[in-house]
């Protein structure tokens, strides 16, 4: 009876064994299925749309474009997020290694998904830490960020993300893999990638990141947020030598080596990369708004738009960034110089800026700049009545200013503020190459944040003497003549009815004084106005504008004698191209300031035709350019060479300067001193300065620091010492080339003695 209890409590153990085997095979193939068919519901996108095989191949990386000088220097970027690609030779090595040594110590061993990682975080609930790859973690920021807090979500995410991971790996090599996760992570501060990220913290390129400055970024890709260095030093230092552990326990750096990065503390060269600062700012908005125009004229290869803010363009341009940091430096230190004397000069000045305006003159500009304002615009958008606006710009409100020493918060009202900045003398400086039209340097004003108008391309203003080049030069072609012809320099009258002109004109020399007889050349180089005017009259002011707008001129020009003396309006871009035709031979060439532009594979997709057309033959642009030296050997422009100071040396910037090569150059002053001008050239390098206030009205008294020898050579000058210093640049310090078989004179003087010269007595003298 025993036995056969036994027996039977024996089969119901071995019946239940079988049972629940059963249900256990059944419940585990059930699951297993089930967890199939979840990963391939989840890869045909049931759960949510799951990148195609193009996604994969084109990720969308949101990529900023980047603007490239002709040296190869990145000077600035199109963005919505601050994001430059790398190639994996891009990187620094010791970043590779402590990114593999912190977040994925296997990287190079799994396929996407870690199985021993997974199984331990697995096991121990997550509390040793997350699974996720480095392959996981960049399909996570390509294709669906952080994702859901909520579980069942948080699952379904996963799962995708391992799947993206899987297809990510038989997709791209490891080293690419490396490379995407650097250039998508964002880093804070407007910066995604390394690229931006190395730029933004410590101004370097990526490949020269110290060991210690990796580390801190790889820190950072735990949390940008918590480990900002800028927000949270310690609390970056700490992660950072968390980091610098993981690689000594990677064998990537010795104990010692360990120990002394980890005594560092956290060094940073902070810079924000924004539009509105930096180097060529206006170059820069000059150029988007270029763009902004191109992207409607050029399609991708499927029709659809450029986006320059998101494709990666690379746009290389003709700048030189070494030049061009040049010419952002002579500007600023003139500037400041020139700023200084202005306000001096203004304290006595009850309508500081404004010189010798009525009431209602003055009121008319405050208005129409506070009708200009982004204030008035705001308050406008507010349903604000015109008279509450008004009010509003005598209501003192805190405010930062721009001053030459830095920004300065303060309390003022918005009207006097505008007042304020009527004050400031503004600049516009173009450097361009004759031979080729490449611009090199560009700068339009004296700080865009504050003042974002382009004196280079937007702003035309009067040109003064600096126009009476094109006069010779039409004489010269007209009536063959030479510099080395003579007219009298004597009173001159211009009667009514001739030239179109409505009332007689008797032009008067800026001295009041009269020289008699004298040469072209000494005529030019010392602004006399009279011989211009005579030689207006006698070619007519039809032949004179026909021919300045051949050298490139746009503006419009009035069929008016009086153009002999500048009264006309110009851009700096115009003048330093029509003088440019001097300088390559009588050959005009349209100003470029682009190379080439590529997508962001390095596929070049536009590439400009340079356009340029004969104006002058050789031997009469030659002539002009001999002309132009006389300038800065005896004339308006002769501080270039001396070092005994003069009037308002105090603010000839950077004097004295002592050049001995040969420079063709103009200075130009228009009525009141409004505007300065210099127009400097040697062989391969052609330069023009403007100065002046916003306002015509707004000026300086005298003729002393309002001329343009005053105002803007010393900008053209400071700017050539820098340039000049730069051995690299090979900016020519050689003579014109004299064509062959010159034909007309140019050489004026002749030497008698060993330390001395005569006028040669067989100038032409013509009765004009």
């Amino acid at each position: 009876m025993a036995t056969n209890k036994k027996n039977n409590q024996m089969k119901a153990v071995e019946k239940d064994i079988k049972y629940y085997s059963k249900k256990f095979w059944k419940l585990f193939f059930f699951g297993l299925g089930a967890l199939v068919l979840f990963f391939v519901f989840a890869s045909w996108g049931i759960f949510g749309s799951m990148p195609s095989f193009e996604d994969l191949e084109n990720p969308d990386s949101n990529l900023a474009t980047e603007i490239i000088s002709a040296d190869g220097v990145v000077i600035g970027k199109y963005f919505q997020k601050n994001r430059s690609q790398l190639k994996y030779s891009d990187l620094p090595k010791n970043l590779v290694q402590a990114l593999i040594a912190t977040e994925d110590e296997r990287f190079y061993e799994h396929s996407g998904i870690d199985g021993r990682g997974t199984l331990r975080a697995m096991l121990s609930l997550g509390t040793s830490g997350g699974a996720s790859t480095l392959t996981q973690q960049l399909a996570k920021q390509l294709f669906h960020g952080e994702g859901s807090k909520f579980l069942p979500f948080r699952i379904v995410q996963k799962a995708k993300e391992w799947i993206i991971a899987i297809r990510l790996e038989r997709q791209y090599t490891k080293n690419e893999i490396l490379a995407m996760y650097c250039n998508v992570y964002d880093f804070g501060n407007y910066s995604v990638g390394v690229s931006s990220a190395a730029q933004t913290y410590f101004s370097k390129s990526p490949k020269d990141l110290t060991i210690d400055e990796s580390a801190i970024l790889v820190g950072m890709f735990k949390n940008s947020g918590l480990y900002n260095p800028v927000r949270n030093p310690q609390g970056v230092k700490n992660r950072r030598n968390v980091v610098l552990a993981q690689m000594e326990k990677g064998r990537m750096i010795t104990k010692e080596q360990k120990l002394q990065l980890q005594s560092l503390p956290i060094t940073l060269h902070f810079k924000l990369e924004s539009h509105r600062e930096g180097s060529a700012t206006y170059f820069r908005e000059y150029l988007r708004d270029y763009m902004k125009k191109w992207v409607d004229e050029n399609k991708k290869p499927d029709g659809s738009d450029y986006d320059i803010y998101k494709d990666g363009l690379k746009i290389y341009t003709t700048i030189d960034s070494r030049m061009q940091l040049h010419a952002e430096k002579a500007v600023s230190a003139h500037m400041a110089n020139l700023q200084e004397e202005f306000f001096i000069q203004s304290k006595n000045n009850k309508n500081a800026p404004f010189v010798n305006i009525s009431d209602a003159e003055t009121q008319r500009i405050l208005t129409q700049a506070m009708k200009t304002s982004n204030r008035w615009a705001v308050l406008k958008s507010m349903d604000k009545s015109e008279e509450e606006i008004i009010k509003s710009f005598s209501e003192k409100a805190k405010m930062t200013v721009f001053t030459w020493k830095g920004e300065k918060d303060t309390i003022m009202t918005p009207i006097d503020s505008i007042r304020y900045y009527k004050h400031f003398l503004q600049s516009g400086l173009m450097a361009m190459e004759p031979q080729t039209g490449n611009i090199k340097a560009w700068v339009g004003g004296i700080n865009y944040k504050y003042f974002q108008y382009d004196h280079v391309a937007q702003g035309a203003r009067q040109v003064g003497s600096t126009f009476k080049p094109f006069v010779y030069a039409t004489a010269i072609e007209q009536l063959n003549m030479s510099p080395c012809d003579s007219i009298i320099d004597s009173p001159f009258t211009i009667p009514v009815g001739r030239h179109h002109v409505t009332e007689s004109w008797t032009p008067r020399n800026s001295d009041n004084k009269y020289r008699g007889m004298v040469t072209l050349k000494k005529a030019l180089a010392n602004s006399i106005n009279t011989i211009s005017a005579k030689l207006m009259d006698k070619v007519g002011p039809e032949a004179v504008v026909e021919l300045t707008h051949k050298l490139g001129v746009k503006s419009k020009i009035p069929h008016q004698p009086s153009i002999a003396l500048g009264a006309v309006e110009i851009t700096v871009e115009d003048m330093v191209a029509a003088y440019s035709t001097f300088a390559n031979q009588g050959v005009y060439t349209k100003p470029q300031f682009l190379s080439r532009i590529e997508d962001k594979s390095g596929v070049v997709i536009f590439e400009p035709i340079p356009e340029s057309h004969d104006v002058l033959n050789k031997d009469i642009a030659f002539a002009v350019i001999k002309l132009l030296e006389g300038v800065t050997e005896g004339g308006s422009g002769n501080r270039l060479r001396t070092q005994d100071g003069g009037s308002g040396d105090n603010r000839w910037t950077g004097y004295p300067y002592l050049f001995k090569n040969p420079i063709a150059g103009k200075t130009g002053t228009t009525q009141n001193q409004s505007d300065g001008w210099f127009m400097g050239m040697v062989p391969n390098l052609v330069t023009g300065v403007w100065v002046g206030c916003e306002d015509r009205s707004a000026r300086f008294k005298s003729i002393t620091y309002g001329q343009g020898a005053t105002a803007a050579l010393p900008v053209w000058a400071y700017f050539m010492k820098l340039c000049y210093a730069d051995e690299n640049l090979k900016v020519s310090k050689e003579g014109f080339e004299r064509p062959a078989n010159l034909s007309i004179k140019v050489d004026c003087y002749r030497a008698v003695a060993k330390d001395s010269t005569e006028l040669d007595q067989n100038t032409d003298e013509f009765e004009l």
